[in-house]
């Protein structure tokens, strides 16, 4: 027997569980990026000094990229208990993971501490940073998206999508100010320590305030009607591990997130990580005018991610999702050039520009891939999609342009690499249904075998 599909979260109960989502989201990017500001700033020479300055950032990047390979075993361990036990508790334990990880960078020894050490205590770290993201981005959606009704659900759930730029900005602007207050000695001696400190009270408050949100409701009926078959039937297909029904019922949804988020990933990392290796390596800008120029960019990118997953509630998820691919694609060769003029100015056209049509993509993907899973393989399925397509995404994508810059020392091999994802994206994309009407609590009602059939209609 099946539960009754829940009512929608009235609107006041909606809003506390966005911000909740939101803030906690903001503090793991928060983490997340500041690590990769600082790998593009100062980690080359407090962690790999032996290395010409070029090279020394290749090896950041690469300690940078092993962060995103802990992604997918995070989805997977994430998933599995969040669709056993609920999405609340594994977020509260993501957060603790985030920020207990991001404080203990702000005490490492470095290099000329402890020698080679160092580097391997910074990529344990990071290790365990990935991994806490890797089960972060699920949760948080799915806990907003399962909250909301099928009207507004882009809308919604893009809130918890602009906890990346909240947090990039976060990260960046910390930095920005460090960098205009100290000098360089003093910021590659210790300033650099002081946002990696912060983070231990950011994540005291981000605990207080998800502690205090209720489970998604729709969980709760499916976990409900799971429990009541169980009792009459017995053990039954229903409830084989979430990971073996997402691979058997969902295989091509997870093959379509994936996809989707090839030009997603690489972008956002070229514009906001690269960017900052780029600005100041090849164009000669200074550390301080690219900071700035993605700290702005980040503000424009936070405001307008809801209205594009608002806009999605209209048109659809597959024509705004279209709208940022194509985008992002067409925009990488003026991107460069602007770049290339070694002015504010245009640095910053650059930038927002980039990560307006990024925002295109980004913003409906909370509920796109939402709404592709059934309740109860409904987190392992989103975050699988999301965090094995990092691996060749995002991890690779500041170290691939790095590389390409230095065997080149021209930027159209990059561009061409941005292109590639989004000509992926557009593919998987023109693959995928339009979920747009999916009623999540219905889903929830069906077995595995029916939620793969009413994903054909």
């Amino acid at each position: 027997m099946a539960a009754a599909t829940p009512s929608p979260t009235p609107p006041g109960s909606l809003k506390r569980i966005v911000a909740a989502s939101l803030i906690g989201t903001t503090i793991e990017w928060y983490d997340f990026f500041l690590y990769g500001s600082a790998a593009a700033l100062v980690f080359n020479k407090l962690f790999f000094p032996e290395s010409d300055p070029l090279v020394g950032t290749l090896l950041s990047f690469l300690t940078y990229a092993v962060g995103f390979a802990a992604r997918p075993l995070g989805a997977l361990v994430f998933g599995h208990y969040g669709d056993r036990l609920g999405r609340k508790k594994l977020l509260v334990l993501s957060l603790l993971l985030m920020g207990g990880a991001t404080f203990a960078i702000g005490l490492l020894p470095t290099h000329a501490t402890v020698g080679s050490a160092a580097p391997v205590l910074l990529t344990v770290l990071r290790l365990v940073q990935g991994f806490a993201l890797g089960g972060e981005w699920g949760g948080a959606v799915l806990l907003v998206s399962e909250h909301g009704d099928a009207k507004r659900r882009g809308f919604w759930a893009s809130w918890p999508q602009t906890g990346a730029p909240a947090g990039q900005l976060l990260a960046t602007g910390v930095l920005s100010a460090l960098t205009a207050l100290l000098s360089d000695a003093a910021f590659v001696s210790w300033g650099w320590r002081i946002p990696f400190l912060l983070s231990g009270v950011l994540v005291i408050v981000g605990l207080w305030i998800r502690l205090s949100v209720d489970e998604s409701p729709v969980f709760k009926a499916a976990l409900a009607a799971a429990e009541e078959r169980k009792a009459v039937e017995g053990e039954g297909e229903g409830e084989k591990l979430p990971l073996v029904a997402v691979l058997r019922h969902h295989w091509r949804d997870v093959l379509i997130a994936m996809g989707a988020r090839m030009a997603e990933n690489i972008s956002y990392y070229v514009i906001t990580a690269f960017i900052l290796v780029y600005a100041t390596t090849q164009v000669g800008l200074s550390k301080q005018t690219a900071l700035n120029a993605v700290l702005i960019g980040s503000a424009v990118h936070f405001a307008v991610i809801p209205l594009w997953g608002a806009l999605s509630d209209r048109l659809g998820r597959r024509p705004v999702y279209l709208i940022g691919a194509i985008g992002v694609g067409a925009w990488m060769f003026p991107f460069f050039t602007l770049i290339d003029r070694g002015t504010f100015g245009s640095l910053l056209l650059a930038v927002t520009v980039g990560l307006v049509l990024h925002g295109a993509m980004y913003a409906p993907q909370a509920a796109f891939f939402s709404e592709m899973f059934a309740t109860r393989m409904r987190y392992s399925g989103a975050s699988i999609g999301a965090q094995f397509s990092s691996v060749a995404a995002g991890a690779p994508a500041p170290l691939i342009a790095t590389a390409l810059l230095a065997d080149y020392h021209d930027s159209t091999p990059i561009a061409l690499y941005v292109i590639a994802a989004a000509l992926v994206t557009v593919v998987a994309i023109a693959c995928a249904k339009e979920t747009r009407d999916r009623d999540l609590g219905e889903i929830a009602e069906r077995t595995p075998r029916e939620s793969r059939v009413g994903a054909d209609v």
